[in-house]
């Protein structure tokens, strides 16, 4: 087994740390203090990638992509970690699930936001289904030709800059042994479309500036041609290509956890009590050793999840175990380096009090650990008949 980065991705790692460092970080207490990504930082931003090359580097490049593989993206996310979320935003990672568009869509939405022209917005998460994706409310009927949809999505990430939005909506009822199943469909809805609007989400203590926006669909006429995949295939196209998204939330936790246990690290060396650096003691530097510990063991667990979908291997499991412990696992670090810096760690002179707010959603969006224990636990068990 070979544990080390290529020399290809030891420049990939590099230049996306060079980049958080050089045009993120200085910008992060603008953000915190606003709540707001000021417009002309946003496009900023967005510009300095794609003359980078990175813009949307998660798509092939027969799109216009970088190519990179699941190991190689996921390198790029754990970097981007690092620094605040609502301005990393703007790096540019279209849905893969774009990928399921059909000629004509390709043309309207899959290129243009390869390109960086258009922005998109995942929308699944209803006020009444989070983890029970079947029990959304939001539905589409026929009527002639077009779908009418009707309903609310709320927490839509990225919804305030998106110009259109890949929206999951409830299409019809079967009735199965163990009680309704409702089938889904998925659209593409364009910002502005009638029947549609955006509207300002909730106000959240974690990731400042990146904000979560309500959709409200009344009676929002939408044709087959926005249909993304099949009509009832939602599920299909959400299993394709919107699993591995767990992976992005883990090593988004494994990159900030580094960030944040560099602190702990200096901090622990330059403080002093009691005559001598707080490092001295074993209070102190058996908690710097767990967590650089747990650490490397969520960056293992979540490059081998990777490396395995590269491999066209069985991940689903994997991917799940990796969300579970990284999420887990910020939670304890950022806590633990709270603890270090005691009183001043919740002071907002520095940034720890932010990583510590920042860490609870990551326990929550993507799947909760509950949702992620379930699927570990029922893979295990399947086989066997339980």
């Amino acid at each position: 087994m070979h544990f080390g980065l290529t020399e290809e991705q030891e420049m990939i790692v590099s230049t996306v740390r060079s980049f958080v460092e050089k045009e993120i970080y200085p910008h992060e207490d603008l953000v915190e203090r606003t709540g707001e990504v000021p417009p002309d930082l946003a496009q900023e931003i967005k510009q300095k990638v794609i003359d980078l090359g990175f813009y949307a580097c998660n798509f092939p490049e027969e799109v216009g992509g970088a190519g990179l593989s699941h190991l190689d993206f996921t390198l790029v996310e754990r970097e981007l970690g690092r620094g605040s979320m609502a301005l990393t935003h703007f790096f540019g990672r279209p849905q893969n699930i774009l990928m399921a568009c059909t000629p004509e869509q390709r043309e309207r939405y899959l290129l243009p936001a390869v390109r960086g022209e258009r922005m998109d917005a995942l929308a699944m998460t209803e006020p009444g289904a989070g983890s029970d994706v079947r029990g959304m409310q939001c539905s589409a009927t026929r009527d002639g030709g077009d779908w009418v949809v009707n309903g609310t999505k709320h927490f839509i990430s990225g919804a305030d800059h998106a110009d259109f939005f890949i929206v999951f909506i409830a299409t019809g009822v079967d009735e199965t042994p163990k009680g309704p199943k409702k089938r889904i469909t998925c659209f593409l809805v364009d910002r502005g479309h009638p029947g549609f609007e955006v509207r300002e989400g909730y106000s959240s203590v974690s990731h400042k500036g990146y904000k979560n926006c309500i959709l409200y669909f009344d009676n929002c006429r939408l044709p087959d041609a926005q249909v993304l995949g099949q009509v009832d295939g939602g599920f299909d196209v959400m299993n394709t290509w919107l699993y591995a998204t767990r992976l992005t939330v883990a090593a988004f936790c494994v990159g900030r956890a580094r960030r944040v246990f560099d602190y702990a690290l200096n901090y622990a060396a330059e403080r002093r009590q009691f005559g001598q650096q707080i490092a001295k003691f074993q209070g102190v530097s058996f908690q710097i050793a767990d967590m650089i510990t747990e650490i490397d063991a969520a960056d293992w667990l979540t490059l081998a999840a990777a490396w395995r979908l590269d491999q066209g291997l069985e991940a689903n499991r994997e991917i799940a175990s990796a969300k579970l412990y990284a999420s887990e696992m910020l939670a304890r670090v950022t806590d633990t380096t709270l603890q270090v810096f005691g009183g001043m760690g919740l002071m907002a002179d520095f940034p720890i009090e932010r990583f510590w707010r920042d860490a609870r959603v990551e326990r929550i969006w993507d799947g909760t650990s509950e949702i992620q224990r379930h699927i570990i636990s029922r893979d295990l068990f399947r086989p066997l008949g339980a």
